[in-house]
């Protein structure tokens, strides 16, 4: 299989997170400096030990996080990794790249479908993020051949099938040439044959910005899709996916504003009280001291149009609570966002 980017050093981030970054004292950029021209030398113990270290003192650096992510993969430890980017993916759904990376641990343990669906995500919190994109052709061609060499399996005589799988073999053997910006000399790549992203010609105590999504690449009239076309399915339950986890990573880390603004404006109230009464209340407890954890198992999404149910198992736990319930969530498309429209316990 072509090989896969694996974004390295630096951070990628929006002109909306990019903020607290640049507030960053300067001995902390020269921190994460240490740690990045530690992983370059192939120096993993040490820049883990650093990387823990920075972390100690600022334990929601995303920055940190997302090297450490780097150097637990380069360690072969990509259940560890795995968590890390899916951590940074809940506190920081703007930014693409934990997507991508997630994508290329699970690329590298041939779970295709995880990885097209963390670039997905990667592409529609950036759409003119160019590395996500080729991943995921590069995953689209995986996965074609697959579905040739199954269909080979049941008819060896299948010739569109012969052709098809040797067009897109050669297609993966001439597609590893190098990335289009060029990299930091000394770089190291992984251990597994998985695309390294480009990092910045030079290292910058700070992460640049990422282009806005307007300036993705638009299609030409021929080639867009007709606005009537629907979306497929499965990229919708895609998204409802995602709401529910933004919803339930809201809750955990006790962002009120973010939380009451994944219900819909015409949400039903559970015992029929005004929204601005049940926002009042909702936000009085999330508020309370202490820290909350919010879980969700076993997520089941059946859609009809543009109306969604989602059945899971809720796992809440507080200073003074902890409780496990089934719930079900009905969300809707609002404005182009899956919005929650009712709510209840059981089922």
């Amino acid at each position: 299989m072509t090989q896969f980017r694996l974004n390295f050093p630096s951070l990628l981030v929006t002109a909306a997170a990019i903020l607290f970054l640049l507030l960053a004292p300067v001995v902390h950029a020269d921190a994460l400096q240490d740690i990045s021209k530690q992983i370059k030398q192939g120096q993993y113990s040490q820049a883990l030990e650093q990387v823990d270290k920075y972390l100690a003192g600022k334990p929601k650096d995303a920055q940190g996080r997302f090297l450490k992510g780097i150097i637990l993969t380069e360690m072969n430890k990509p259940n560890e990794a795995i968590a890390i980017f899916t951590r940074l993916t809940e506190d920081y759904p703007e930014l693409p790249e934990p997507y991508n990376n997630l994508a290329v641990i699970y690329a590298q343990q041939k779970q295709f479908d995880k990885a097209r669906q963390a670039l997905e995500m990667a592409i529609r919190t950036h759409p003119s993020y160019a590395t996500a994109h080729e991943n995921l052709g590069d995953i689209y061609a995986r996965l074609a051949s697959q579905s040739y060499d199954k269909a080979l399996q049941i008819d060896s005589s299948n010739s569109s099938a012969q052709k098809k799988l040797a067009l897109i073999g050669d297609l993966m053997s001439t597609s590893g040439r190098p990335a289009k910006a060029s990299k930091p000399s000394g770089e190291p790549r992984p251990a597994e044959p998985v695309k390294t992203a480009e990092a910045p010609k030079a290292a910058p105590a700070v992460p640049a910005a990422t282009a806005p999504a307007a300036a993705a690449t638009t299609q030409s009239p021929a080639a867009a899709a007709p606005k009537t076309t629907p979306a497929p399915a499965a990229d919708a339950t895609t998204e409802v996916t995602r709401a529910i986890e933004l919803w339930a990573a809201a809750w955990s880390r006790k962002d009120v504003k973010a939380y009451l603004a994944a219900y819909a404006r015409d949400f039903k109230t559970p015992a029929g009280e005004s929204r601005a009464q049940w926002d009042a209340e909702r936000e009085k407890r999330i508020t309370k001291p202490g820290a909350i954890q919010v879980g969700v198992e076993n997520l089941r999404i059946s859609m009809d149009g543009e109306t969604a149910t989602a059945r899971f198992r809720q796992h809440y736990k507080s200073a003074t609570l902890k409780t496990s319930s089934n719930k079900i969530l009905q969300l809707g498309k609002r404005e182009g966002k899956w919005l929650i429209l009712q709510e209840r316990v059981g089922g």
